[in-house]
């Protein structure tokens, strides 16, 4: 079977507060990149012809815009991170620019995250191709890699249903 990989990067922020009581407590950010593999849901052999799974501009045009206009230097939190009051008091009109995740915005929440928005685009296009890794490298040595089912992981307790992971839509929060 053939895989088809490619990769994004984007900057953030974020801080993880309800396990860390260390520098990630605070606001900072990274210079990540983001690689998501498909596979199609048919497989069947090369056809002697165009001999491809799919054209690489139409199974990632989608994803990267997305990556590109609404993950790209946005700040991510967790759902009961007090900043959230103060943007939606204080700079509203910035909300639009946070992504909020279940739980902590930790590499492997943004994982699945990611996982399931690719899943719910590719969907929506009507595509053949399936998401079957997304791995995100969070610093030069730390890479986090995420396959299986996004539901198996995520939680949805306080987001509507279905959460913006899940919707194939260019949202990235449910403010």
């Amino acid at each position: 079977m053939f895989t088809l990989a490619f990769t994004r990067r984007f900057s953030m922020s974020h801080r993880l507060l309800a396990l860390y009581d260390g520098p990630c407590g605070i606001p900072h950010g990274h210079n990540e990149y983001v690689t998501v593999k498909l596979a199609s849901r048919h497989p069947a052999p090369l056809d002697g012809e165009g001999n491809l799974v799919a054209p690489f501009h139409e199974a990632k045009q989608r994803w990267h815009a997305w990556i590109d206009k609404r993950v790209d230097h946005s700040l991510q939190l967790g759902p009961s991170d007090p900043l959230l009051t103060y943007f939606r008091e204080q700079e509203p009109a910035q909300l639009h620019r946070i992504l909020v995740t279940p739980g902590d915005p930790s590499t492997e929440a943004l994982a699945a995250c990611f996982m399931a928005k690719v899943s719910a685009l590719l969907a929506d296009q009507g595509s053949d191709l399936t998401c079957t890794e997304v791995a995100i490298q969070e610093t030069p040595t730390n890479t986090v890699a995420f396959h299986g089912h996004p539901d198996a992981v995520l939680t949805t307790n306080g987001f509507p249903d279905p959460p913006w992971w899940q919707r194939p839509d260019d949202s990235i929060n449910d403010l």
